[in-house]
C-alpha cells in the first residue's frame, strides 16, 4: 500500500492508494473543514489575510481632522479656500518635503556589478528591524507586529522580495469605506507643513481633537497611538473609539468575577452593579457632552470583506491582536506610563522647538471655522474650538503639547485602566456598500499579547528564524504570492511525506 500527498489550492492532505486519509489529515477542526470547502470551490478571497488585505494610514502628518460636532452649516470663505486648495496639497507628497538624501545619490552597483567591476553583495545577515524599520525608515507600526500572525515567512518575504509589496484591490475598497465612515465625524483638510515638528505637532493635535470629541459626541474614529515594546516605537491609528460596550453579556461575565473578587461590605451589590451598568450603557442620550464622562471606552476595528461570511478563528488572530494592542497602548497613554523621550530620540524630534507661523495659523483658524453658530451647541465645544489659537500658543512647542495630549487623556480617562473597557470588538463590513456583516467581540488578553508581543520582537530584533504556518493552516498559502518558492511549505511537504512512510512501515510491520 503506497502513500502520496495531495497539494490541492495550498492544502495538505496525505491519502493512501485505496483512497483512506491516514491521520495526518484529522486534525482539521470542522470550522476550518469549511474553509477548505470554500478554498476548494474558490469561494473563499483574500479579506483574512491582512498581508494582502489591510492598508496603513499614511496621511497623518499632513491632513487636520475637524470635528463635526455642530453639523455642516455655513462654510466661512477660509474654509472653502482650503478645500480648494486640498488638490493641490496632495500633489505635494511628504517626501517632496523631507527629501531622503539617498534618493539623490545614484545607484551604479548593478551597472559595476554587470560590468565585472565588483562581486555579487554577500547575503544580508542584518536583523529585520535594521534592515526595515531603522532610522531614517518608519519605525515600527501594529500592523508590523500583528500581519506576522497569518505568516510571519510570508510577510518576511513581502518586507525582502522587492516589488512584491503591492496595494491590493482589496486595500483600495478598504480604506473607501474607512474614509467614509471618518467623514461622518470629521471634515479632512490638507496643511502645509514646514518642518517635522509641525508634522509632529498636527499628529497630536489630532489625537486632542480626537479625545475632545469623544467626550463632545461619545465617539471619535481614526484616533492615532503610540506605544513603546521593549524599548521599541510602535505607532497605529484606532478605528474607532465609543461608550457603547459591544457585548453587554460578556461585560457582565467579567464583572461579576471581578465583583465576586473585590467587593466589600460598603459597595453596592453585583445585582445593583450590573443594573446600574446597564442603565448608563443604554439609558444615556447622547448629547449633552457630560453624559459620557466617567464611562468605560471600547474599543472597536473595522473590517471589509467581499463575501458575507465572517472569519474563521484561525485567520481572526491578527485582528485579535491588532485590537488587544491598541487596548494596551491606549491604556499606556491613559496612565502616563509612554515616556516621550524615547520618541523624541526615535525621530530625531527638537521637542522644545517652536511651531512655525504658518503651522499655528492653518490650524488655529481652521479649527475655529469648523465651528458653525447653531442654538444647540455646546459652550464647551464652541470655546475649545475658537481658543485653537490660543492653546497651540500656550503650548508652542511639541513637549508642551504632548503634555496637554496626556492631560486630554487623563480626562477622558479619569478611572485609569478602569475607564478603559476589556470586551474588544472587530466588525465586518461590506467592501462594496459598507454595510454591516457582523461582528466578532473577545476579551482582552494582557498575557496572551504580552507573550505574543515578545516573541514578534525577538524575530524583528533577529533573535530567531521567521516561521510559516502549521500544517493544519496550510490553506493560507492560497492568498500567498510566495507560495511556490517557499522553503518552509517545501520542508512541510518533505515532513508530511515522512509521516506518511512512516505511517505506512508501521502498517505494514502490525
Amino acid at each position: 500500500m503506497m502513500a502520496s500527498i495531495a497539494d490541492t489550492s495550498g492544502v495538505l492532505d496525505i491519502v493512501n492508494d485505496e483512497g483512506n486519509e491516514t491521520d495526518y489529515g484529522s486534525e482539521f477542526s470542522p470550522e476550518e473543514e469549511q474553509i477548505v470547502e470554500r478554498l476548494l470551490s474558490g469561494k473563499i478571497e483574500i479579506e483574512d489575510n491582512p498581508i494582502a488585505s489591510q492598508s496603513e494610514h499614511n496621511d497623518a502628518q499632513q491632513s487636520l481632522r475637524m470635528p463635526r460636532v455642530l453639523g455642516r452649516g455655513h462654510r466661512s470663505a477660509l474654509y472653502e479656500a482650503a478645500s480648494a486648495a486640498e488638490r493641490i496639497a496632495s500633489q505635494i507628497s511628504h517626501d517632496a518635503q523631507y527629501p531622503d538624501s539617498r534618493r539623490h545619490t545614484p545607484d551604479v552597483s548593478g551597472e559595476m556589478r554587470s560590468a565585472g567591476i565588483i562581486e555579487p553583495a554577500l547575503p544580508d545577515t542584518r536583523s529585520p528591524l535594521q534592515r526595515f524599520r531603522a532610522e531614517p525608515r518608519k519605525a515600527l507600526s501594529v500592523t508590523d507586529l500583528v500581519s506576522p500572525a497569518w505568516c510571519q515567512l510570508q510577510y518576511w518575504y513581502t518586507l525582502t522580495i522587492p516589488g512584491k509589496k503591492k496595494r491590493t484591490s482589496a486595500m483600495r475598497q478598504g480604506s473607501v469605506v474607512h474614509r467614509k465612515l471618518e467623514e461622518e465625524i470629521y471634515t479632512t483638510v490638507k496643511i502645509e507643513i514646514q518642518t517635522k515638528e509641525d508634522a509632529w505637532g498636527l499628529r497630536i493635535w489630532n489625537v486632542i481633537q480626537g479625545l475632545r470629541t469623544l467626550r463632545e459626541t461619545g465617539q471619535t474614529r481614526e484616533l492615532e497611538v503610540w506605544g513603546t515594546f521593549d524599548g521599541l516605537v510602535v505607532n497605529g491609528v484606532i478605528d474607532e473609539l465609543s461608550y457603547v460596550c459591544p457585548n453587554l453579556e460578556l461585560e457582565q461575565s467579567l464583572e461579576k468575577k471581578t465583583a465576586q473578587k473585590e467587593l466589600l461590605p460598603d459597595k453596592p451589590t453585583i445585582a445593583e452593579f450590573l443594573k446600574n451598568q446597564k442603565a448608563t450603557i443604554f439609558g444615556a442620550s447622547p448629547t449633552p457632552a457630560a453624559s459620557y464622562r466617567g464611562e468605560k471606552i471600547y474599543i472597536c476595528d473595522v473590517k471589509t470583506r467581499a463575501v458575507e461570511t465572517l472569519p474563521a478563528e484561525s485567520a481572526f488572530r491578527p485582528t485579535k491582536m491588532q485590537l488587544m494592542l491598541y487596548h494596551s497602548m491606549l491604556e499606556s497613554l491613559g496612565t502616563s506610563q509612554i515616556d516621550f523621550d524615547i520618541i523624541k530620540t526615535r525621530y530625531k524630534l527638537e521637542t522644545e522647538k517652536k511651531f512655525s507661523d504658518s503651522f499655528i495659523a492653518q490650524v488655529g483658524n481652521l479649527n475655529s471655522e469648523a465651528v458653525y453658530d447653531k442654538p444647540e451647541a455646546s459652550q464647551e465645544s464652541g470655546q475649545w474650538s475658537r481658543d485653537s489659537i490660543t492653546t497651540l500658543l500656550a503650548h508652542n512647542s511639541l513637549s508642551a503639547l504632548w503634555g496637554l495630549m496626556i492631560q486630554e487623556f487623563q480626562i477622558t480617562m479619569p478611572k485609569g485602566t478602569k475607564s478603559l473597557g476589556d470586551v474588544l470588538k472587530a466588525e465586518y463590513r461590506s467592501r462594496e456598500n459598507g454595510q454591516i456583516l457582523g461582528a466578532k467581540t473577545f476579551l482582552m488578553d494582557t498575557i496572551g499579547l504580552k507573550a505574543y508581543v515578545q516573541r514578534e520582537i525577538q524575530w524583528w530584533k533577529g533573535e530567531r528564524e521567521a516561521e510559516g504556518v502549521v500544517i493544519e493552516e496550510a490553506f493560507k498559502c492560497r492568498s500567498c504570492d510566495f507560495a511556490d518558492g517557499c522553503d518552509w511549505r517545501l520542508k512541510k511537504v518533505d515532513e508530511a511525506k515522512e509521516k506518511a512512510r512512516m505511517n505506512r512501515k508501521r502498517t505494514s510491520t502490525v
